[in-house]
Protein backbone atom coordinates (compact mmCIF):
# COMPACT_ATOMS: atom_id res chain seq x y z
CA UNK A 1 0.00 0.00 0.00
CA UNK A 2 2.58 2.67 0.74
CA UNK A 3 4.39 1.83 -2.60
CA UNK A 4 1.33 2.33 -4.28
CA UNK A 5 0.30 5.59 -2.59
CA UNK A 6 3.94 6.65 -3.49
CA UNK A 7 3.30 5.89 -6.84
CA UNK A 8 0.20 7.86 -7.22
CA UNK A 9 1.96 10.74 -5.50
CA UNK A 10 4.52 10.88 -8.09
CA UNK A 11 2.77 10.13 -11.13
CA UNK A 12 0.72 13.27 -9.61
CA UNK A 13 3.40 15.81 -9.60
CA UNK A 14 4.84 14.34 -12.87
CA UNK A 15 1.73 15.65 -14.18
CA UNK A 16 1.59 19.03 -12.34
CA UNK A 17 5.07 19.69 -13.59
CA UNK A 18 4.39 18.64 -17.74
CA UNK A 19 1.10 20.79 -17.22
CA UNK A 20 3.19 23.94 -15.90
CA UNK A 21 6.11 23.48 -18.69
CA UNK A 22 4.17 22.56 -21.54
CA UNK A 23 4.59 25.57 -24.19
CA UNK A 24 1.22 27.59 -24.62
CA UNK A 25 2.27 29.51 -27.86
CA UNK A 26 -0.02 29.44 -31.14
CA UNK A 27 1.15 27.26 -34.13
CA UNK A 28 0.47 30.32 -36.68
CA UNK A 29 3.18 32.24 -35.98
CA UNK A 30 4.04 36.09 -35.19
CA UNK A 31 2.06 38.24 -36.81
CA UNK A 32 3.97 40.57 -39.52
CA UNK A 33 4.50 44.05 -39.39
CA UNK A 34 2.04 46.50 -40.56
CA UNK A 35 4.79 48.87 -40.87
CA UNK A 36 8.50 48.88 -42.40
CA UNK A 37 11.48 51.06 -41.50
CA UNK A 38 13.16 51.94 -44.53
CA UNK A 39 16.11 54.14 -45.34
CA UNK A 40 16.12 55.71 -48.74
CA UNK A 41 19.11 57.73 -49.63
CA UNK A 42 19.72 58.06 -45.80
CA UNK A 43 16.81 59.47 -45.19
CA UNK A 44 13.90 57.04 -42.77
CA UNK A 45 10.11 56.61 -43.98
CA UNK A 46 7.79 54.17 -42.18
CA UNK A 47 5.87 52.53 -44.90
CA UNK A 48 2.90 50.01 -44.68
CA UNK A 49 3.60 46.95 -45.64
CA UNK A 50 0.90 46.55 -48.29
CA UNK A 51 1.01 49.80 -49.90
CA UNK A 52 4.40 48.64 -51.24
CA UNK A 53 3.92 47.18 -54.91
CA UNK A 54 6.60 44.91 -55.54
CA UNK A 55 7.16 41.76 -53.09
CA UNK A 56 11.07 42.25 -53.02
CA UNK A 57 11.06 45.66 -51.41
CA UNK A 58 8.79 44.61 -48.50
CA UNK A 59 11.78 44.15 -46.41
CA UNK A 60 13.61 46.67 -43.92
CA UNK A 61 16.89 48.62 -44.09
CA UNK A 62 18.27 50.93 -46.75
CA UNK A 63 16.93 50.54 -49.97
CA UNK A 64 17.55 52.34 -53.48
CA UNK A 65 14.08 53.00 -54.40
CA UNK A 66 10.48 51.40 -53.57
CA UNK A 67 7.25 52.05 -55.16
CA UNK A 68 3.90 52.45 -53.32
CA UNK A 69 0.05 53.10 -53.86
CA UNK A 70 -2.53 54.25 -51.62
CA UNK A 71 -6.68 54.56 -52.11
CA UNK A 72 -7.81 57.61 -52.70
CA UNK A 73 -8.92 59.46 -51.13
CA UNK A 74 -9.01 57.78 -47.76
CA UNK A 75 -4.91 57.62 -48.85
CA UNK A 76 -5.06 53.77 -46.97
CA UNK A 77 -3.04 50.87 -48.34
CA UNK A 78 -5.01 48.82 -50.94
CA UNK A 79 -6.67 45.52 -50.31
CA UNK A 80 -6.59 42.30 -52.61
CA UNK A 81 -7.12 43.77 -56.00
CA UNK A 82 -10.16 43.04 -57.94
CA UNK A 83 -10.32 40.47 -60.54
CA UNK A 84 -11.86 41.08 -64.15
CA UNK A 85 -12.96 38.14 -66.41
CA UNK A 86 -11.41 37.52 -69.36
CA UNK A 87 -14.97 38.35 -70.99
CA UNK A 88 -15.07 41.69 -69.52
CA UNK A 89 -11.54 43.06 -69.35
CA UNK A 90 -11.48 44.60 -73.01
CA UNK A 91 -14.75 46.21 -72.10
CA UNK A 92 -14.24 47.52 -68.79
CA UNK A 93 -12.40 50.07 -67.95
CA UNK A 94 -11.80 50.32 -64.19
CA UNK A 95 -11.84 53.81 -62.84
CA UNK A 96 -8.19 54.98 -61.45
CA UNK A 97 -8.71 55.06 -57.42
CA UNK A 98 -5.59 55.28 -56.21
CA UNK A 99 -2.47 57.63 -55.77
CA UNK A 100 1.09 56.18 -56.85
CA UNK A 101 4.14 56.97 -55.12
CA UNK A 102 7.95 56.24 -56.33
CA UNK A 103 10.49 57.50 -53.37
CA UNK A 104 14.37 57.05 -54.49
CA UNK A 105 17.55 58.60 -53.49
CA UNK A 106 18.34 61.42 -55.24
CA UNK A 107 22.39 61.14 -55.62
CA UNK A 108 22.72 65.03 -55.61
CA UNK A 109 20.77 65.38 -58.90
CA UNK A 110 18.95 68.90 -59.78
CA UNK A 111 15.82 69.40 -57.33
CA UNK A 112 12.55 69.06 -58.42
CA UNK A 113 12.07 72.89 -57.49
CA UNK A 114 15.08 73.89 -59.43
CA UNK A 115 13.88 72.26 -62.25
CA UNK A 116 10.54 73.53 -62.14
CA UNK A 117 12.17 77.24 -61.50
CA UNK A 118 15.05 76.44 -64.29
CA UNK A 119 14.28 74.00 -66.47
CA UNK A 120 10.49 74.04 -67.48
CA UNK A 121 10.36 77.64 -68.38
CA UNK A 122 12.44 77.03 -71.35
CA UNK A 123 10.04 74.58 -73.04
CA UNK A 124 6.49 76.14 -71.76
CA UNK A 125 4.60 78.60 -74.18
CA UNK A 126 4.57 82.00 -72.95
CA UNK A 127 0.30 82.04 -72.28
CA UNK A 128 -1.01 81.13 -69.45
CA UNK A 129 -4.75 80.01 -68.76
CA UNK A 130 -5.75 80.54 -64.76
CA UNK A 131 -8.64 78.14 -64.32
CA UNK A 132 -10.98 78.43 -61.33
CA UNK A 133 -10.09 78.06 -57.65
CA UNK A 134 -6.43 79.32 -58.42
CA UNK A 135 -4.79 76.53 -60.30
CA UNK A 136 -2.98 77.86 -63.50
CA UNK A 137 -2.25 76.15 -66.54
CA UNK A 138 0.61 76.43 -69.04
CA UNK A 139 1.14 73.94 -72.66
CA UNK A 140 4.76 73.13 -72.98
CA UNK A 141 5.58 73.94 -77.11
CA UNK A 142 5.21 70.88 -79.78
CA UNK A 143 8.64 71.03 -80.19
CA UNK A 144 10.13 70.28 -77.06
CA UNK A 145 10.66 67.32 -75.33
CA UNK A 146 7.54 67.44 -73.11
CA UNK A 147 5.44 68.50 -76.35
CA UNK A 148 2.35 66.24 -75.01
CA UNK A 149 2.13 67.64 -71.66
CA UNK A 150 0.57 70.45 -69.45
CA UNK A 151 1.78 72.37 -66.60
CA UNK A 152 0.09 72.95 -63.21
CA UNK A 153 0.61 75.30 -60.60
CA UNK A 154 -0.70 76.71 -57.59
CA UNK A 155 0.65 78.45 -54.60
CA UNK A 156 -1.84 77.69 -51.60
CA UNK A 157 -1.95 74.72 -50.98
CA UNK A 158 1.40 74.58 -53.59
CA UNK A 159 0.80 72.72 -56.04
CA UNK A 160 3.37 71.91 -59.27
CA UNK A 161 2.46 69.05 -62.07
CA UNK A 162 2.92 67.66 -65.49
CA UNK A 163 0.03 66.46 -66.83
CA UNK A 164 0.18 64.12 -70.50
CA UNK A 165 -3.41 64.64 -72.34
CA UNK A 166 -6.34 62.94 -72.66
CA UNK A 167 -6.19 60.27 -75.57
CA UNK A 168 -6.89 56.57 -75.68
CA UNK A 169 -6.06 56.58 -72.03
CA UNK A 170 -6.59 58.96 -69.31
CA UNK A 171 -4.09 61.44 -68.67
CA UNK A 172 -1.78 60.96 -65.96
CA UNK A 173 0.17 64.14 -63.52
CA UNK A 174 3.80 63.42 -61.97
CA UNK A 175 3.97 65.48 -59.05
CA UNK A 176 7.65 65.41 -57.06
CA UNK A 177 8.83 66.91 -54.29
CA UNK A 178 12.35 66.49 -52.22
CA UNK A 179 12.47 65.12 -48.26
CA UNK A 180 15.76 64.41 -46.79
CA UNK A 181 17.91 62.65 -48.88
CA UNK A 182 14.93 61.54 -51.30
CA UNK A 183 12.89 62.32 -54.12
CA UNK A 184 9.18 62.03 -53.98
CA UNK A 185 7.27 61.34 -57.03
CA UNK A 186 3.56 61.16 -56.87
CA UNK A 187 1.04 59.88 -60.17
CA UNK A 188 -2.79 60.62 -60.24
CA UNK A 189 -5.35 60.81 -63.05
CA UNK A 190 -5.24 64.58 -64.63
CA UNK A 191 -9.13 64.09 -63.84
CA UNK A 192 -8.42 64.83 -60.22
CA UNK A 193 -6.78 68.59 -60.93
CA UNK A 194 -11.05 69.28 -61.17
CA UNK A 195 -10.38 68.84 -56.96
CA UNK A 196 -6.93 69.88 -57.01
CA UNK A 197 -6.83 71.31 -53.57
CA UNK A 198 -7.78 67.83 -52.65
CA UNK A 199 -5.15 65.77 -54.50
CA UNK A 200 -2.55 68.64 -53.14
CA UNK A 201 -3.72 68.05 -49.67
CA UNK A 202 -3.77 64.49 -50.01
CA UNK A 203 -0.16 64.74 -51.43
CA UNK A 204 1.44 66.56 -48.13
CA UNK A 205 -0.63 64.66 -45.93
CA UNK A 206 0.67 61.33 -47.21
CA UNK A 207 4.25 62.79 -47.15
CA UNK A 208 3.77 63.42 -43.74
CA UNK A 209 2.28 60.15 -43.14
CA UNK A 210 5.19 58.33 -44.32
CA UNK A 211 8.09 60.43 -43.00
CA UNK A 212 10.02 58.78 -39.97
CA UNK A 213 11.31 60.08 -37.02
CA UNK A 214 13.21 62.85 -37.78
CA UNK A 215 16.99 63.29 -36.23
Amino acid sequence: MPIALGGAAAACAVALVAYLLWPTWETGGASAPDKLPVSIGGTLFNLPVTAIRMKIQRHSGPQERIDLDFLYPSLEPPGAPKHVTADAVETTMQPIDRIFLSIAAHHDALAPEQRTATIYPRYLDQAATTLEDGLTMRMFRAETPYGSEDFYSAASPALTARCTRDGATPGMCLSERRVGSADLTFRFPRSWLSQWRDAAEAMDRLTAQLRGPKG
